[in-house]
């Protein structure tokens, strides 16, 4: 027989499972002693949600541990934390809830508890009937109404999320915890390679999320959370079918979760195809037409994919894993020879649209084991492969294929109270080889890999809860032929000369080594009841990407040609060229203060967050005023010599300060109106005096929604204000309003699981040019739209 060792000895003692099973039952009400139906019930560290009967009954059966704690949700109605300590769960609990006009919701990103109304981090989840109202094709879309989130708008096809004015490798795009693993960071014509008609909900992070994340979440995360890996066997599932006018889309999706015994299996699918979209002026801001219809050429889109899951569940826990396909193709407006960048000129070539068709396969495994009477109480373990590829397609040749593969491994460790401090342990693990390849790679492969260790603990003193947290990691960052080439770098202005950039054309290789800490501290004071206030200090700091240091050549979809960092403009004898840089490449470092004040309770619910945010050493994309030439060779008769060159945008690093609000009133009129009002703005300028470009304008709007036992009406009205704090090139913004509206009905025949629902979006045919947008000048937000549709749940 083999002996045990000593360390499996220890091992064994720690994670000991000698408790008991015992259950817990009793009741939800309001203030008023009635019963609150399907109200959701959790128990902290068990995947498994229990929602209460008519009556507000429920019951849990088989939970182990002598200190349990409950969170309870419902619609309408304030967060509850309940804690059953000494095996009295047996005793039948009778809990009250108090109204809430703000929905509150709890966040599945964090290791530890939290919710929107809780943390000390500015947090929004979009879920439910609010979550499917707002679908888009884009994920930056289906976001772009949530308080601190605007989205980058790439001509509907390729839209990413603004949080606070950042975007790109600072916030990053999550698939249940883990990096989406594509390159939608990487430039705005790259679509985020998740999606959404299949998601149960979607969480946003505002600020940094490095302790949980990476530095890649400095700015924030936007986390997309499914179901693909089970945690349940029970049979349930979704469906829904829609037709849009504006650009004669068609779509349709399901996900179904179901099983038997010790195995739950889980299937999604979807499929949408959509024509170029139509607006309400022509394409091209500034020109007139004596058409009455326009549209903006090249956005069409056609996208599939599919979804297959399986866990295996035991009495702590569960194992599981799901393998995705995701497939879309889409055209990227603005890339006719039509340059798009402020400073360019115009010169159109019908038929050259560029067309990006992109494939991704993913697999995730995904596990958490729950202890008993040990030191740790519970082991979640999330592990991802990702296999990228997309191609960037003109005149029907590839002219850049995009890759990365990227593998993932997270693990996070939860303590039992040290002296009722509740944590976790977190080892992260990352690893991305990216590569370009094509006449117009603009980068060169790359590979980053992240090791990184992070603590998180909470502690509740009184009124007062106090949550800490420290990361460290170890960033590699390589790259093979990096290229500085000769090139033609030249200005369009009368009597400049046409200057050649006088460094020979060379290739080398390149690696650094990066070590970003990050740490943080806030505090939540519960000061009396129903409402809070939230204070969150913290330095992060981010590893630069591989696009901001290597670039270097013709970005075909975002129309520029992009220097990274790693060069710098020099001038010699009247002429500009490029060189390697002196500037050490160093990682960028971000102080914030969050302060946040919220009331929870009752009728009127408030959220209120004021940040400023310093950020030393920030890499974003400058205007240079100088032309290089596309790559591109075509007779087209074109008189203009300079009909194929490219406005030259080089990165480079300030220090740089952001502040701002986000600001949210909702008033529960009556039993059956909610009116919401909402406002965010950000500031951010570098230090010296300058703006920094495309910073998203002051908004603020309304929502109003009315609710009766089988129909519900909605209305948005939200005013984008003029974008005139630019920077160097960069063109003002005129500001609009958007006006949005649906209906829905709950058809009585299949037991109020099924609803038709009919959506006006822009009802005034408002022509609207977003100021983020790469595109703003030749591709403006889509006319008047009528879309109608089905969805049901079973």
């Amino acid at each position: 027989m083999n002996k045990l060792t000593p360390i499996a000895l220890a091992m064994g003692a720690l994670l000991s499972t000698n408790s008991i099973a015992q259950t817990i039952q009793g009741s939800i009400k309001d203030v008023k002693g009635n019963g609150i139906a399907h109200a959701n019930i959790t128990v902290e560290g068990m995947p498994n949600r229990i929602e209460t009967d008519n009556s507000g009954a429920f019951k849990i059966e088989n939970i182990d541990g002598d200190t349990i704690e409950l969170n309870i949700t419902a619609d309408g109605f304030s967060h509850l934390t309940h804690v059953v300590k000494n095996k009295d769960g047996a005793l039948p609990l009778e809990l009250t809830l108090k109204r809430s006009a703000i929905e509150i919701i709890d966040v599945v990103a964090s290791p530890l508890h939290l919710s929107n109304m809780e943390s000390a981090m500015p947090v929004s989840v979009l879920a439910g009937e609010e979550l499917r109202r707002q679908q888009s094709a884009t994920l930056g879309d289906t976001l772009e109404k949530t308080v601190g989130v605007q989205s980058s708008f790439h001509g509907k096809v390729a839209s990413t999320p603004i949080i606070r004015g950042l975007s790109g490798p600072r916030v990053l795009i999550a698939q249940n915890g883990l990096d989406v693993g594509d390159v939608s960071r990487v430039g705005p014509d790259h679509a985020v390679a998740s999606e959404v008609s299949t998601a149960q909900q979607i969480e946003i992070l505002r600020g940094p999320s490095t302790l949980m994340f990476g530095s890649g979440a400095i700015g924030g995360v936007v986390n997309v959370v499914d179901t693909r890996v089970p945690t349940s066997n029970e049979t349930q599932g979704e469906w829904l079918v829609e037709t849009t006018s504006v650009d004669n889309s068609k779509q349709g999706s399901f996900n179904v979760t179901s099983g038997a015994g010790s195995f739950a299996v889980y299937a999604d699918g979807y499929w949408r195809e959509s024509d170029s979209y139509t607006i309400p002026v022509p394409a091209k801001a500034g020109t007139t037409s004596i058409e009455n219809s326009f549209k903006v050429e090249n956005s069409q889109e056609k996208s599939s994919g599919f979804t297959v899951g399986t866990s295996y569940l035991f009495n702590n826990g569960y194992l599981g894993v799901a393998v995705e396909e995701f497939n879309r193709n889409y055209g990227v407006p603005g890339h006719t020879h039509e340059h798009n960048h402020e400073g360019a000129h115009d010169h159109n070539h019908e038929n050259e649209g560029v067309v990006a068709d992109l494939d991704q396969t993913r697999v995730q495994v995904q596990s958490e084991i729950r202890f008993n009477d040990s030191l740790f109480s519970q082991l979640n373990t999330r592990a991802a492969y990702t296999d990228y590829e997309h191609a960037e397609i003109e005149h029907g040749e590839v002219g850049t294929t995009f890759k990365n593969e990227s593998k993932e491994l997270r693990v996070d460790l939860k303590h039992n109270g040290w002296d009722e401090w509740d944590g976790a342990l977190s080892f992260h693990y990352k690893n991305s080889e990216v590569s370009a390849q094509g006449l117009e790679a603009f980068t060169p492969p790359s590979e980053d890999t992240l090791f990184a260790f992070a603590l998180m603990e909470e502690k509740r003193f009184g009124q007062f809860l106090v949550q800490l947290g420290g990361r460290a990691e170890h960033v590699e960052l390589s790259a093979k032929s990096i290229r500085l080439p000769q090139v033609n770098i030249h200005s369009h202005n009368e009597g400049e000369q046409s200057d050649i950039n006088i460094q020979q054309s060379t290739t080398f290789n390149d690696k650094y080594d990066f070590s970003p800490v990050s740490l943080s501290s806030g505090v939540v004071w519960d000061f009396t009841e129903g409402y809070n206030l939230g204070l969150s200090l913290s330095r992060s700091q981010r590893a630069p990407s591989a696009s901001e240091v290597f670039s270097f050549g013709p970005h075909i979809g975002a129309g520029s040609y992009e220097v990274g960092a790693l060069f710098s403009l020099n001038e010699e004898g009247g002429q500009k060229y490029f060189e390697l840089s002196d500037k050490s490449i160093d990682v960028e470092t971000s102080n914030n203060i969050d302060l946040t004040f919220r009331k929870t309770d009752g009728d009127i619910g408030l959220i209120l967050n004021v940040f400023h945010n310093e950020v030393d050493n920030f890499y974003y994309q400058s205007a240079t005023g100088l032309f290089a030439p596309s790559g591109h060779e075509h007779d087209d008769g074109s008189a203009d010599e300079h009909s194929d060159d490219l406005p030259v945008y080089a990165f480079k690093s300030d220090d740089v300060t952001l502040n701002g609000f986000e600001a949210q009133l909702a008033w529960q009129a009556t039993k059956s109106l909610n009116t919401t009002l909402f406002s965010d703005y950000v500031r951010a300028r570098i230090k010296d005096g300058d703006n920094l470009p495309r910073t998203p304008p002051l908004r603020f709007g309304a929502k109003f929604n009315y609710q009766q036992t089988d129909w519900s009406a909605n209305l948005d009205i939200i005013r984008y204000q003029k974008a005139d704090r630019v920077s160097y090139l960069e063109t003002k913004t005129d500001g609009y309003t958007m006006i949005d509206a649906d209906v829905l009905y709950d058809l009585p025949y299949f037991n109020n699981s099924t609803a038709m629902y009919f959506k006006i979006k822009n009802l005034t045919n408002e022509e609207a040019r977003v100021h983020t947008s790469f595109l703003k000048d030749v591709a403006p937000r889509a006319g008047r739209s009528f879309s109608v549709g089905f969805r049901g749940r079973f």
